[in-house]
């Protein structure tokens, strides 16, 4: 059990990103002292949603270079720090190999993160940023879990690098954390599992798989409908409240599955026609053998499209409100927010 000093510098890995945004943010807000590791601090363009949250909030913001494949890249930004969120990581559906492109960097990445820790004394705890992908790999292995619902005492065991080679990635890379873990006792282990991350990030044209996918809903994609794919989303702001309690609560250990809803596709068009009539977003069900048809054409293969679409998905999301206090905000609130701030940058056209 680690009580972390809030006086010392935490650091964050990946901070430009998305879902490490919202966590700098909810730090900065605390008035903690961001250790940020970037590639480049010096590119002004990365770094400006970040300078103007910490010159409004009482926090402040360090940022350090480091690439997440060089050994030792970590071990500056990590000096005096207690506590350590890893959040970065490849996000890469198109690879040529998925060995060298996703699964050797997150493994790397997480090993080098984890080694820096080895090496610093002041450190007493590691969030990592994992993801529900590391539970499950496709839709209908919820089938054959007890009461077909995911849970953290369950791991994919269901992706290779032929297949969801992503969600392999994300697990191998949890793995490794767990295994250089174990091998030390100076610091604790917390894993984040999120789903599907929504909600409006501090950078409104991120580029994340979250801004794709809603920025297709509104511009037409979805205009004839939306396939019966169902997922798990939680809202971005709620994530970074999750990696605050994990890193700040003496208690938490293990893994949180930290996830607002269970829903689909096509609940979430559903949510944004509602609010935005105008748009061409079409509420019908695609037929599950069209899409299995059109798969090739959208970067799906048909096996993805034969073990997921027309699948429940179910997650339990009671260790994280039992043991972290998590209130999860409702999606509905969460995706019209998200897609009014897309409007409003411009990344999808007013009708």
């Amino acid at each position: 059990m680690k009580t972390i000093d809030k006086t010392k510098p935490v650091m964050v890995t990946g901070a430009t990103g998305y879902v490490a945004g919202r966590l700098v943010e909810k730090l900065l807000s605390e008035g903690l002292t961001v250790h940020a590791a970037i590639r480049n601090p010096n590119d002004k363009k990365k770094t400006k949603y970040l300078d103007e949250l910490a010159s409004k909030l009482s926090g402040s913001i360090k940022y350090f270079k480091a690439d997440l494949l060089n050994d030792g890249a970590y071990d500056e930004a990590m000096k005096e720090c207690e506590l350590v969120f890893h959040t970065a990581s490849p996000f890469i559906r198109s690879v040529n190999n998925a060995q060298e492109d996703l699964v050797d960097p997150a493994k790397k990445g997480t090993r080098n993160v984890l080694e820096s820790a080895n090496r610093t004394q002041s450190v007493k705890r590691v969030v990592v940023t994992s993801s529900c992908a590391a539970i499950y790999g496709d839709a209908i292995d919820t089938l054959a879990m007890p009461n077909q619902e995911l849970t953290e005492d369950i791991w994919n065991t269901s992706s290779s690098l032929k297949h969801q080679p992503y969600s392999f990635s994300k697990t191998e890379a949890e793995k490794e954390a767990w295994s250089v873990c174990e091998k030390q006792d100076s610091w604790d282990l917390v894993t984040i599992n999120p789903s599907f991350v929504l909600g409006p990030g501090i950078n409104p044209y991120g580029t994340s798989e979250s801004f794709t996918i809603i920025k297709q809903i509104g511009n037409g994609d979805f205009k004839m409908g939306a396939p019966e794919f169902n997922i798990g989303c939680v809202d971005v702001r709620d994530l970074a409240v999750g990696h605050y309690q994990a890193g700040f609560t003496p208690e938490a250990k293990g893994r949180y599955i930290i996830s607002g809803e269970n829903t689909g596709f096509g609940e979430l068009a559903r949510y944004i026609k509602e609010e935005n009539p105008a748009y061409p977003i079409g509420l019908r069900k695609l037929p599950k053998w069209l899409i299995w048809l059109l798969a090739p054409t959208v970067g799906m293969t048909r096996q993805e499209v034969s073990k997921n679409v027309g699948y429940p998905w179910k997650a339990n999301n009671s260790k994280s409100i039992r043991e972290l206090g998590m209130n999860y905000r409702p999606l509905k609130t969460t995706i019209n927010e998200f897609f009014a701030q897309l409007v409003e940058a411009g990344e999808i056209k007013k009708k």
